[in-house]
């Protein structure tokens, strides 16, 4: 497997709490300035469509992630909006509740581990440039939750250990200085610690460069997904162009046959 053991940054036990939810939000500013994973939207569509849902848990949602930007752009069985439900370990309340009156998207305010889902939670997942962060063992756990509940997962990764990407990331910390006015609520805090104190670009640019180092590559993706599911769960893995870095997707669904369905069948036949 090429993906090595890193850690960000933001993800550390130490790093202020505080901090993290400026940096989630600088993140989510660059996601919907950038509108990098427009590219996927068919894709993911599709696999709801299959899937027959038009509800989305997206896991580790940081500060909104992209479904802020994306969420018009789908809908669900009879063409209305679709369902959203931001979540994530060290959930950024001010960011979730912001999007709540922005777009609509609802949230869950205590915290949820992607790899011990509650079990009302339910819905296609996804789980955006997140998933790097997770060692195989929890992945492969992950993915295999996914098939056990019989939901959609769609996994995508901007992150990947290639030149175009690593040079990209040089632009970050300018695209932060950039973005941060835009940002709500005005705080103080927040540009003390982009401009006068460049913490927040320069974490920015740090884990998005240990990112890259961390991701997992198309091999690894066939690998995590070997054996998983069985003939009633399909799995899809590539890569999607359009922009000027490429998005590195796994989506999982299961078939709108039960198991018990298949088996019935089979012995029919």
């Amino acid at each position: 497997m090429q993906r090595k053991e890193w850690f960000e940054l933001h993800d550390h036990r130490l790093f202020p709490c505080f901090m993290r939810d400026l940096v989630t939000d600088g993140l989510e500013a660059l996601w919907d300035i950038t509108n990098s994973y427009r590219v996927i939207v068919p894709r993911l569509q599709a696999a709801m469509d299959e899937a027959g849902t038009g509800q989305i848990v997206d896991l580790c949602s940081g500060g909104g992630g992209p479904w802020l930007r994306l969420r018009q752009e789908f809908t669900d069985e009879e063409g209305l909006p679709i369902r959203i439900s931001l979540t994530d370990k060290f959930p950024n309340h001010k960011a979730f509740a912001r999007a709540s009156a922005i777009s609509g998207l609802d949230f869950c305010s205590a915290p949820v581990d992607a790899t011990c889902i509650p079990a009302e939670l339910n819905g296609f997942r996804t789980i955006f440039s997140s998933f790097h962060h997770f060692n195989p063992e929890d992945t492969r756990a992950m993915l295999a939750d996914a098939v056990a509940q019989r939901q959609g997962i769609a996994v995508f990764e901007a992150p990947k250990c290639d030149l175009r990407t690593l040079l990209a990331l040089f632009m970050v910390p300018v695209l932060c200085w950039y973005v941060t006015p835009r940002i709500r609520p005005l705080r103080g805090s927040r540009f003390l610690w982009t401009y006068l104190l460049p913490v927040v670009p320069f974490t920015l640019f740090v884990d998005g460069v240990l990112s890259c180092l961390r991701s997992y590559s198309l091999d690894d993706l066939r690998e995590l997904t070997d054996g998983l599911g069985g003939e009633d769960y399909r799995w899809e893995i590539g890569e999607e162009r359009g922009g000027r870095i490429g998005i590195t997707y796994l989506i999982g669904r299961p078939s709108m046959r039960s198991p018990v369905d298949a088996e019935l069948a089979a012995a029919a036949d």
